[in-house]
């Protein structure tokens, strides 16, 4: 299975952003920041501050090409934050106001066109990031539909960033009536933002299918993406407890090139992944193949996984995945792990590290092979995950892990908590 080359997204970004931002120390701490609204656990090797507190739901951060930090804040708007010679913020401005903004947030390499979405909208702006301020305000896209999953992901293609990739998520655990893609959920769509009207692309009937699939997130240095929470729950015909599947799945080699790659399935809302093959009995199923929960006539577990797209690696349901970055030289995937809400035991509230190798053909995949279940480690989460509890998707008493964002200032990962009570940034550093 070829993979997406990201050698020349990760050297964009390494020779444009990194090589023009000035190298800062990791603070032990800023004035004026709270110590951690909740308890954590670390990695042995790593080591952690929180650097901006008093924000609101957290979603998502990107790099300008002077090192500032945008942050859309779930409700808010989008904050630019800059950082002073001793590595702590020393300045922050609203950069845009606004209740509709909920998550999606993306920069153009160059740093001159920034992107940032609403559940039903995408617009641009031209960006100075040198004044910090934005004109032309222009709307690429309009129409996405609402639901359950309100939340929309946009990533600008590195090699080409006239182009930009989209995602609407299911509107229900079983969305039958996203396996049209007229219906334009359960999907990533890809636009040509040069081309938009003037009213912007109609989402459900304009752009081109890159791959369908359920609520995901994307990454910055490369188009993998992480799907979240295919479902609450279910009951299968293998008697599988709906605590273990299906599985919270990343997708990280079968997305393929964003230039080329159109029309992939994923199996939603029909063919799910294991987890644990341990509660397939008799079956010849591993971890991250597909399984349909109601075998029929025109699907079963071999259709699945000879029609369907499979992962490249799996995690335990519930997980929610909802953000990825790589390090400055993609020797490691960071995965954000915003954390159950309604199983017991919780499960997620966590960062987790996929190690990654550069093949001969200049080509990165993760180290461990499609099947396993160890394929990564935890380097910060909370102390005991199975206790976090949650009322509704953003209260909880542990913090809800979203933006991941590795520092062109070379300061380590940047992770957000859009947890309603606080909305916190955390830099986790190596040592």
């Amino acid at each position: 299975m070829h993979l997406f080359k990201i050698v020349a997204a990760v050297a964009a970004l390494a020779s444009g952003t990194e090589a023009a931002v000035r190298q800062l120390p990791k603070p032990a701490s800023c004035s004026g920041v709270a110590n951690f609204r909740y308890q954590y656990k670390l990695e042995s090797g790593w080591s952690a501050m929180k650097i901006a507190g008093g924000l609101k739901q957290v979603r998502t951060i990107v790099w300008d090409t002077e090192g500032n930090m945008l942050v859309s804040q779930n409700t808010r708007g989008i904050s630019v934050h800059t950082f002073g010679d001793n590595g702590c913020i020393n300045s922050t401005t609203m950069l845009i106001s606004g209740n509709q903004i909920n998550h999606g947030l993306s920069i153009t390499p160059d740093g001159k066109t920034l992107y940032a979405s609403s559940e039903t909208t995408l617009w641009s702006w031209a960006y100075d990031p040198l004044t910090r301020k934005i004109s032309n305000q222009k709307t690429i896209v309009r129409g996405m539909s609402t639901g359950i999953h309100s939340s929309r992901t946009v990533a600008v293609v590195p090699q080409q960033p006239n182009l930009v990739l989209l995602q609407v998520g299911s509107n229900s655990n079983f969305d039958m009536a996203s396996q049209q893609p007229g219906t334009g959920r359960a999907i990533i769509k890809i636009f040509d933002a040069s081309k938009a009207p003037s009213n912007g692309f109609n989402y459900n009937t304009e752009g081109e299918v890159s791959r369908t699939l359920p609520e995901l997130k994307m990454g910055s240095a490369a188009i993998f993406t992480s799907i979240t929470r295919p479902r609450s729950s279910i009951t299968v015909s293998h008697v599988v407890t709906y605590r273990t599947h299906p599985c919270s799945l990343t997708n990280m080699v079968a997305v393929g090139d964003p230039l080329t790659v159109r029309n992939a399935w994923y199996g939603y809302p029909t063919c799910f992944s294991v987890w644990n093959p341990a509660n397939f009995p008799n079956s010849n199923l591993k971890t991250g193949s597909h399984f349909v929960v109601s075998p029929n006539s025109s699907y079963n577990d071999a259709t699945c996984n000879g029609r369907a797209v499979p992962p490249r690696l799996t995690f335990q349901a519930h997980s929610a995945p909802i953000a990825n970055t790589f390090d400055s030289d993609a020797k490691n995937m960071y995965v954000t792990f915003h954390g159950s809400w309604n199983r017991q035991p919780a499960t997620g509230f966590k960062v987790v590290q996929i190690p990654f190798t550069k093949l001969a053909n200049g080509t990165y995949e993760p180290v461990a092979p499609a099947d396993s279940m160890t394929g990564y480690k935890d380097i910060f989460s909370a102390p005991n995950p199975g206790s976090c509890t949650a009322n509704g998707l953003t209260m909880s008493n542990c913090f809800r892990l979203t933006a991941a964002a590795w520092d062109p200032a070379g300061r380590g990962l940047f992770v957000g908590s859009d947890n309603s009570a606080e909305g916190e940034i955390y830099v986790l550093t190596p040592n």
